[in-house]
């Protein structure tokens, strides 16, 4: 997978081989957690970050984030004609801080299910 970066970690333009969806702080940990057991352990690729907002990121498949209503707390990342989103994408392995993977990816084209994404997201977060 190309837009995974060797090292470190670096921003990737939403809406080309996925979008995001972010989830801040203790809710997007807690909508990790639920997300992983409706999975069996694979909920698709989520990226974590250890300081700032504590953002949680879930990757989509690219237009799935757009054309639906989201709960409020949720901040959509795609591409669109009047805005660009930027996913931060940390290195398998190696210094990456403040990102991890949580759930790294596991296969091309392998991401997180959008609608069941959503759908346990409007009930966590109302």
């Amino acid at each position: 997978m190309d837009w995974i970066p060797v090292s470190g970690f670096q921003l990737r333009k939403a809406g080309v081989q996925f979008d995001a969806v972010r989830v801040d702080g203790d809710e997007g940990r807690e909508l990790a957690d639920h997300m992983e057991r409706l999975t069996g352990g694979d909920p698709g690729p989520v990226v974590v970050e250890a300081n700032g907002r504590r953002a949680v990121y879930f990757l989509v498949p690219p237009g799935t984030t757009t054309h639906r209503a989201w709960p409020r707390g949720v901040t959509r990342l795609n591409a669109g004609p009047t805005h660009v989103g930027y996913v931060p994408v940390p290195a398998l392995q190696g210094r990456t801080w403040p990102l991890s993977w949580r759930f790294p990816p596991t296969r091309p084209g392998r991401y997180v299910h959008a609608l069941l994404l959503r759908s346990v997201a409007t009930v966590l977060l109302g």
